[in-house]
């Protein structure tokens, strides 16, 4: 039973894994943008205490471009880190190699550089009826996205940075749009992402 269940969330069919990308070289913005300060931490930490307050049953991180520094400076407690060597080949290597080390029935896809994700939104992710499922904010899809381990092969089979859209757009699944009031939480590619996300506290 999920840690979330009988707190005022409806019980979880089957185990979960959150997977955290957080493999990217940051090429866009310059810096590691795991490690930008945050609320007194690391861009990376909150996102991390994020994911925990999820309940997931089994937590993966994805590290790459900058991997001993985040090592170093990033509380990794109570999950496990999958290094992806291809990590300059866009998050697929990263989605592939998280997805081939989940053991849990279901898969929920989470960005290292998105802290505003809210818990409410992966309890509803996990209620959605289909193999996959996708939030829809107020102004457009986003993050986080369910797989169901009929998705997983797909999964193994992404290349590239917008691998996973594609194949939500495929249809080769059937997908449910799950609301979420807001809009999309900002996830940090630049230094004007970066600035919006400090003005947005």
């Amino acid at each position: 039973m999920s840690p979330r269940s009988g707190i005022g969330f409806p019980p979880r069919e089957g185990t979960v894994t959150g997977l955290v990308l957080a493999a990217g070289g940051s090429l866009r913005l310059g810096e590691a943008k795991q490690l930008l300060p945050y609320r007194g931490r690391t861009l990376l930490d909150a996102t991390l205490d994020m994911a925990r307050a999820c309940g997931f049953d089994e937590l993966l991180v994805t590290l790459g471009g900058s991997a001993a520094e985040v090592r170093a400076r990033v509380d990794l407690t109570g999950c496990t880190v999958i290094d992806n060597a291809a990590f300059s080949s866009g998050c697929g290597s990263s989605i592939r190699s998280g997805a081939a080390a989940v053991t849990t029935d279901a898969l929920v896809l989470l960005l290292g550089d998105q802290p505003g994700v809210q818990p409410s939104s992966v309890d509803a992710l996990l209620a959605a009826p289909t193999p996959l499922a996708v939030c829809r904010y107020d102004d457009g899809l986003g993050h986080p996205f369910l797989f169901r381990r009929p998705v997983f092969a797909g999964l193994l089979g992404l290349h590239g940075d917008k691998a996973v859209w594609k194949l939500l757009h495929s249809g080769r699944y059937p997908v449910t749009e799950v609301p979420v009031v807001g809009r999309v939480p900002i996830d940090v590619d630049t230094a004007a992402d970066y600035q919006r996300l400090l003005e947005s506290q």
